[in-house]
């Protein structure tokens, strides 16, 4: 596969675990999502020498298809308000984390390389406090080539909002952060609340925004994506920015063990090494023939049997078709009840496949640490 454009989407989640897992199922055309304020909670409880009732695995929505990046809370008060998925098919971009220039709660610097070049894409949740704002303002970071910077700001001007006619000191701030990043604020194309108020008399407003490279040729590109919020009172963002092509490899060819191909395959390889005539090796040259005849023997049996597969580390996933329709359902009517409806769907397909997982080794009669290896994959 050719990149030739890296496809962002974000979104303020409200702390959903289901829609960041309903994000991370459904948005395989994206390469990299960006959360603010994610689901932060117990996963899981662990094995433990001091609780026999284990001690409880904390931590965010993880998925095999995506690679998060997550800032490590040093307390209970202090998890992450942002958080970073990356498309595993990117991987050998090297993203990373980069918390040696930032390390805070509500940052994610993510740096990655193309065509030897390094780059930053950065996601911001600020909040009420503007804690953020205040840290990058006060902070001297030495950050070259920043593509992206996104989020939530909680900052409602008429610079962005034409529903507000008021101009705020706090925005002053937050240009002369993206004026040191060599950025420019984006307009969207199409013009619309990025936040939804449930409250009484309380309007809808524009908080959520894309700052670009100076005189880039996405600058006012970016999609307010009013119809895919599900429950989220933010609506999502989404750009694509181009960047010099790379090819990606996305599948591979593949032999399932102890399958029919497996054993057809090796059928061929035999029943063709017996036609071989072997009696006549008198030199090197003939040796080297005769080599030669049994790689094109092998090669010829695999591209008859193997199977192309996409590079995932997916085996079988949770998400039913029914789980598709009960969205669909939602989407199209945007009601409470068919958002429950939803959440049960997913719940309990869900917790069929689990079951079915777990009966699965214990028909196998494999001992607990195989299905502990199993939770940890």
């Amino acid at each position: 596969m050719i990149v030739k454009n890296l496809k962002f989407f974000l979104q303020n989640v409200h702390k959903s675990s289901l829609i960041v897992n309903t994000i991370l199922e459904t948005l395989v055309h994206f390469n990299i999502i960006l959360i603010q304020e994610p689901p932060w909670s117990e996963i899981q409880k662990i094995p433990s020498t001091s609780n026999c009732e284990g001690e409880p695995l904390i931590g965010s929505n993880h998925h095999p298809n995506w690679i998060s990046f997550a800032r490590i809370p040093s307390d209970e008060k202090d998890f992450p308000r942002v958080i970073v998925y990356v498309n595993i098919h990117l991987s050998s971009l090297c993203f990373l984390l980069c918390k040696d220039i930032i390390n805070h709660r509500d940052i994610s610097l993510i740096s990655f390389f193309n065509n030897n070049v390094c780059y930053h894409i950065m996601n911001v949740y600020s909040d009420s406090s503007h804690t953020a704002l205040k840290y990058l303002k006060d902070t001297e970071a030495n950050i070259n080539n920043v593509i992206l910077m996104t989020g939530d700001f909680n900052i409602r001007d008429s610079l962005w909002d034409l529903s507000f006619s008021f101009h705020s000191s706090i925005s002053d701030d937050l240009i002369i952060i993206v004026d040191y990043f060599n950025l420019v604020l984006s307009t969207p194309t199409n013009l619309c609340p990025t936040r939804y108020s449930d409250t009484a008399g309380e309007s809808n407003s524009v908080i959520n925004l894309m700052f670009l490279q100076y005189g880039s040729l996405e600058l006012n590109q970016h999609s307010i994506l009013s119809n895919s919020r599900l429950s989220s009172d933010h609506a999502p963002l989404s750009i694509d920015i181009p960047i010099l092509e790379e090819i990606i490899q996305t599948s591979k060819f593949t032999l399932a063990l102890k399958s029919e191909q497996e054993f057809t395959f090796i059928d061929d390889i035999i029943s063709n090494f017996k036609s071989i005539d072997t009696s006549n090796i008198e030199d090197i040259n003939k040796l080297e023939r005769v080599v030669n005849h049994l790689g094109t023997i092998i090669d010829q049996a695999w591209t008859k049997n193997a199977k192309k597969s996409k590079i995932s580390k997916y085996s079988k996933q949770w998400w039913t078709e029914e789980c598709s329709q009960s969205l669909n359902n939602y989407r199209a009517s945007r009601s409470l009840e068919n958002w429950k409806k939803f959440k049960n769907v997913v719940r309990d397909s869900k917790r069929s496949f689990f079951d079915e997982k777990i009966q699965e080794i214990a028909n196998k009669r494999c001992s607990l640490w195989e299905l502990i290896n199993w939770i940890r994959r």
